[in-house]
């Protein structure tokens, strides 16, 4: 059989295209071959040989006369690149690698999302933010490889001791993760003058949506300048990581962008048809509800193809258990409707996790179409959006749409037809109270509680994390309360020890320097590293996270129970929130729950009948080791919460 390589762009608009094809990445002068232009727009070229290992990327020559759309003498790479290499760089200069079947031993690997998706305990991580710092123990820090690595501290290991069952890792679709130098004009007329870190290190500007991140590749430089690593051992080392996972029962779900695309570097998306791929208004200039320069018309008929093939392969190429889409509401109602229809046909069980604003604000929408959404009700409800003006429940406060009522119904599963209710279904409700986004649930706490930290510049980051007597209730009970309400919680990295995310100066002229960061977007330091060692400076907030996720895995009450199986009990004191629940596989065990948010009083409870234990309190998880409940009432100190578990009726 012959053996060729088939090459096919869509790009209606252009005048004439080539293809340039290079043995190596490196090499400076490829081959360059003429395409042909089809009636349905695209160009094809059929070239005999095998081309396997080679590099490719187009010349794009559009009409001179069209301003609407992008011009440039750079090559650019295909859209569909399912690997890329790169250059760092702000324009990446990226080149598709043609890729073949090349294999990998899955060992018989498969999903491991469970069908019954509230018994997900899910931890947000950054992959290299879990072994980058010296504290991780990694001989391969920030790497794949490093976060799979045996024996340390940081990684899988952390996820394992911790007891999570899921991670939703930050982007690893290829990123443009360097932007233009800082108050340079560039050739292009860039002047970068918000970002002195010149990094986009979440990766959030994402360029490729088939192909792997490579900067955490083992082979990966991560100066500017140096190469990004290469495509097949990133993909290799990537798919190594979620096995590994998966073998611990660890779901694997990505973050992933289809809302805007990159914006400084050569994006493929952009050279082909800005004037047709994106959206734009009357005067024909790129929209940006996304806040991120350009926002893709996930409408059009290619780009909800690409959008739709791109989340299929990660699920049969890379075995990932679930997505949580970037700001989702920009992504129109028929691609999330295909969305869903494709993943059931590869995986039923798939986790579709909508960050449900952008343009708009709509959880209840994505939940008609079967899909969870980040929770902001129960985080604004419990520790509010604003440390300062609008601290919320653990603060004996209301945020402003927050009150009792609404609080319960968070507790129940934030349902709809009820206050504030934003689900149709309890697993709907992706509940969380920090993210990558904002200050971390540590640092909000403590600039809730004293405001001149919020501008304050520390004079080392450890003087900041050591949580004092308040500010360890507070924490505590923002834990109790999530992990004892219905639906799937989340946990961001670090939460568990109430991290700090201190703005580590560099020679940057960072006015922000040394103060508590809450947006960490552009840090690839330690601003963003986790430091283990600082478990040593809350280790009683520690084990009781572990406490409280092994406590929820095991009772079926806090993840299974129907609204209905959920009694309040009335108080005169609207911050004094206490109720009965039960499940209904094990209807004969009955929990009390009572969370005291009154920072000032402590509250009596009256006990239903029966033998009572304590398994929880402020002090610590006795879920192992009850402690029996002598009398008819029990006192629930200020800032703080209990559970009790009835033995007999």
């Amino acid at each position: 059989m012959d053996t060729f390589c088939l090459f096919r762009l869509y790009c209606p608009k252009a005048e004439l295209i080539e293809l340039v094809i290079f043995e190596t990445y490196e090499q400076q002068e490829g081959e360059s071959h003429s395409m042909n232009k089809l009636d349905d727009g695209s160009w094809h070229l059929k070239l005999p040989g095998d081309y396997t290992g080679f590099y490719y990327a187009y010349r794009i020559s559009h009409p001179k006369d069209n301003h609407a759309l992008l011009h440039t003498d750079h090559l650019i790479a295909d859209p569909w690149s399912l690997q890329v290499k790169t250059l760092n760089h702000y324009q990446q200069h990226a080149r598709t690698r043609i890729v073949s079947s090349e294999p990998f031993d899955w060992e018989g690997d498969t999903f491991v999302i469970p069908e019954e998706q509230r018994d997900l305990v899910i931890y947000e991580a950054h992959v290299k933010d879990l072994t980058a710092h010296p504290s991780a123990g990694s001989s391969a820090p920030g790497t794949y490889n490093g976060f799979i690595e045996p024996g340390i501290t940081g990684g899988i290991e952390h996820l394992k001791r911790l007891g999570v069952n899921a991670v939703e890792f930050l982007p690893l679709q290829k990123a443009a993760g360097f932007e233009p130098p800082f108050n340079k004009n560039t050739p292009e007329g860039f002047l970068n003058t918000w970002n002195p870190y010149s990094r986009n290190y979440w990766g959030y500007m994402t360029s490729f949506f088939f192909a792997p991140e490579t900067l955490y590749a083992s082979d990966a430089g991560s100066h500017p300048g140096e190469y990004g690593g290469s495509p097949e051992v990133a993909a290799r080392e990537l798919k190594q990581v979620i096995k590994e996972l998966h073998k611990a029962g660890i779901a694997v779900i990505m973050d992933v962008v289809y809302n805007h695309v990159s914006q400084y570097d050569l994006s493929p998306l952009k050279y082909t048809d800005q004037q047709d791929f994106f959206r734009t208004d009357h005067d024909g200039n790129l929209t940006s509800e996304s806040g991120c320069g350009n926002d893709l018309r996930t409408e059009d008929p290619y780009i909800r193809d690409l959008i739709v093939s791109s989340v299929v392969w990660w699920m049969k190429e890379y075995h990932i258990d679930g997505f949580r889409f970037d700001l989702a509401n920009l992504i129109d109602r028929q691609t999330i409707a295909e969305i869903r229809k494709e993943t059931d046909k590869i995986n039923p069980n798939a986790l579709l996790i909508a960050e449900p604003w952008g343009g708009g604000y709509d959880p209840t929408g994505f939940s008609g179409h079967g899909w969870s959404s980040w929770n902001d009700q129960i985080r604004n409800g419990v520790k509010g959006y604003d440390p300062i003006f609008t601290p919320g429940f653990i603060f004996g406060r209301w945020h402003y749409e927050t009150n009792r009522e609404a609080l319960e119904n968070y507790i129940r599963g934030t349902l709809i037809h009820e206050s504030n209710g934003r689900f149709h279904r309890q697993e709907h409700a992706l509940n969380y109270l920090e993210s990558h986004d904002g200050y971390t649930l540590g640092d909000f706490i403590r600039i809730a509680l004293d405001h001149q930290k919020k501008d304050k510049q520390f004079d080392h980051k450890l003087s900041t994390i050591a949580l004092d007597e308040q500010e360890m209730r507070c924490a505590k009970l923002a834990a109790l309360f999530l992990f004892t309400s219905q639906g799937i919680p989340m946990i961001h990295q670090g939460q568990e020890w109430a991290r700090s995310k201190w703005i580590v100066p560099e020679n940057n002229n960072d006015p922000d320097a040394q103060k508590l960061d809450h947006n960490s977007y552009e840090k690839d330091n330690a601003t963003n590293y986790l430091d283990f060692s600082e478990i040593g400076y809350n280790p009683e907030l520690f084990d009781y996270y572990r406490g409280l996720i092994r406590l929820r895995k095991n009772t079926e009450a806090f993840r299974l129970a129907k609204a209905r199986d959920i009694n309040f009990h009335p108080y005169e004191d609207a911050r004094h929130i206490t109720f009965e629940v039960s499940a209904k596989h094990t209807p004969e065990t009955v929990y009390l729950v009572s969370l005291n948010g009154n920072p000032d009083s402590d509250h009596a409870v009256h006990l239903p009948e029966g033998k009572w234990d304590l398994i929880a309190d402020h002090s610590g998880i006795y879920a192992d080791k009850p402690v029996p409940v002598r009398g008819k009432k029990i006192d629930v100190p200020r800032t703080s919460g209990i559970i009790l578990r009835r033995t007999s009726a």
